[in-house]
């Protein structure tokens, strides 16, 4: 399969799976209690002024025809009004968006960056004390919490030590250098947080199939054609263990982006996107929860995409789209 065909497919895929989602959410949020005229408003209402609102903003409509006119706004790249904030779904996402790039991102980059070595560390010196302490230390991480790991450190480096802030992105009223040092602070804790409990993960993927990788015949010639063992260990056998890592990279990306992100962004009143799907959920705010959601997916569905296409570059002995 030719990579135009693979990648034609696979945008196939993301729309159906863009559209399940964007469908599965609309129905969902429709069953939520509560009534989402006071989200509009208030609760000190007439009932001709609740049924205006909800006749203005087409919720007083039979259920199939919601759906139909959400669908037609879609494909017309209109995501509605949101309820609590009344400006347009696409501006308040745009405003939260680099937030949470940002948070994901700076976690992801620590996270690799420090899991691969260590990884390395622990599997060239497989059973000794550095490969249990690793081990160790990796499922540790695994089992933690990420909104008890972000309290717990919320409490000791912000409230009682005062090394960092203890919530928001940025200090009001900085500029210039000021105001990217003040970004920096306030995006160590909520990154720190994610790189804790993500980093076990990585250690013991990396760990495990370098072993694995290390025990393959290619590696045994390559010693016994006289190549350093340093170079054996990260040129040839690194290589096959960091497949199954790429994968890795993939689904932790999805996953903290969906779930992680929605809870540490909530810990520290992190103004992203996960911040936003909590506020929007309390509020009952449907157009601003379906619009996030929608771009979730978009998200999923792209780097699951790049995933597949990194991981057939790193072995070619993998045909694209097998």
């Amino acid at each position: 399969m030719s990579l135009l065909s693979f990648v034609l497919k696979r945008i196939g895929r993301g729309l159906l799976t863009i559209w399940f989602a964007v469908t599965v959410t609309f129905l969902m949020l429709r069953l939520l209690p509560g009534d989402p005229a006071i989200a509009i408003a208030s609760t000190n209402m007439t009932p001709a002024i609740r049924a205006e609102l909800l006749r203005t903003y087409g919720l007083d409509q039979p259920l199939p025809v919601q759906y139909v006119k959400y669908l037609g706004q879609l494909l017309q790249g209109n995501l509605g009004i949101s309820f609590s904030q009344n400006i347009p779904v696409t501006d308040s996402l745009m405003e939260m968006l680099p937030w949470t790039l940002l948070l994901v991102g700076a976690s992801l980059v620590v996270t690799v960056l420090l899991g691969i070595p260590l990884g390395v560390a622990a599997a060239a010196r497989a059973g000794g004390v550095l490969d249990r302490l690793v081990q160790v230390v990796a499922v540790t991480g695994q089992s933690l919490f990420v909104p008890s790991v972000g309290i717990l450190l919320l409490y000791v480096f912000g409230l009682q030590l005062g090394w960092f802030p203890i919530g928001g992105a940025y200090t009001d009223g900085t500029y210039g250098g000021a105001w990217y040092v003040s970004v920096i602070s306030h995006l160590v804790l909520p990154s720190l947080s994610l790189v804790l409990v993500q980093l076990g993960s990585y250690v013991l993927t990396v760990r495990s199939t370098l072993i694995e990788a290390l025990g393959e015949d290619y590696v045994t010639l390559a010693h016994a054609n006289g190549l350093p063992g340093r170079r054996v260990l990260w040129k040839h056998a690194l290589r096959n263990a960091l497949l199954p890592t790429t994968t890795l990279i993939g689904l932790q990306i999805c996953l903290y982006l969906v779930g992680g992100v929605i809870l540490i962004e909530t810990v520290y009143a992190y103004p992203g996107i996960g911040r936003g799907i909590y506020d929007a959920v309390i509020r009952l705010d449907f157009p601003l929860l379906q619009g996030a959601f929608l771009l979730l997916a978009a998200v999923v569905v792209v780097v699951n995409m790049i995933t597949d296409v990194v991981y057939g570059l790193l072995d070619p002995r993998v045909k694209v789209g097998s």
